[in-house]
């Protein structure tokens, strides 16, 4: 059974607690499945920005542009053709290009189980028992820093809460190493990118949204 140390917000041990072995306890860690899931994601989040203009999009008469025979020169159809100069792009990139994969959901879980245990191995996944809701942008800092020293995190680390507060969200808004997540919107890339920092109450949201296969 995987156990983790719960602190409190001055940084504290107040218990030890049991976790579920099939979200936390992960046998073998599958680093190419979890490729295959940050893959995904970024894949999935990528927008087409450029966009070239094909013959049917350019502006220009659709008129011919002389004879077809007698002039001397090379038959033309149309001036928008893309060997002449301001014609359409011929196999430019295009705004509707879909770089979408999918994965199978099973798949998916198993993956981000497996970082959720590797984090638990490493010590980089701990549980704050409670968390002010309420206090300053200045006043959260702090009181992060400090708890995350005394925990043995890094500088950087995401949050992960049971439930949506508008007023802890505008707190570190502008906090550039802290990132609040809820617990039934986990993914694999913020979880590879920071320590993790999971409030008491978040964790039975997590076992209730991710526990249980449908």
């Amino acid at each position: 059974m995987p156990k983790v140390v719960v602190y409190n917000q001055t940084g504290d041990k107040v218990t030890d607690l049991d976790l579920n072995p099939k979200i936390f306890g992960v046998e073998k860690i599958d680093a190419n499945l979890v490729h295959s899931a940050v893959r995904i994601q970024l894949s999935n989040a990528r927008s087409a920005l450029a966009h070239t203009k094909n013959r049917g999009e350019v502006a220009g008469s659709g008129r011919k542009p002389w004879k077809q025979k007698g002039t001397g020169r090379a038959r033309a159809g149309s001036i928008r053709s893309p060997i002449w100069r301001h014609g359409g792009i011929t196999f430019g990139p295009r705004s509707d290009r879909n770089w979408s994969l999918k994965m199978n959901r099973s798949a998916w879980r198993k993956a981000l189980f497996t970082i959720l245990t590797d984090k638990l191995n490493d010590k980089k996944l701990v549980v704050l028992e409670n968390l002010d809701k309420t206090a300053k942008t200045k006043e959260i800092s702090k009181r992060l820093n400090d708890f995350a020293t005394k925990a043995g995190l890094g500088k950087k680390y995401l949050v992960v809460m049971d439930a949506k507060n508008a007023e802890l969200e505008r707190a570190v808004r502008n906090l550039a190493n802290v990132k609040i997540l809820y617990a039934n919107q986990l993914n694999v890339v913020d979880l590879m990118k920071y320590d993790v920092v999971v409030l008491k109450d978040a964790l039975t949201v997590i076992e209730k949204t991710y526990g249980t296969s449908r």
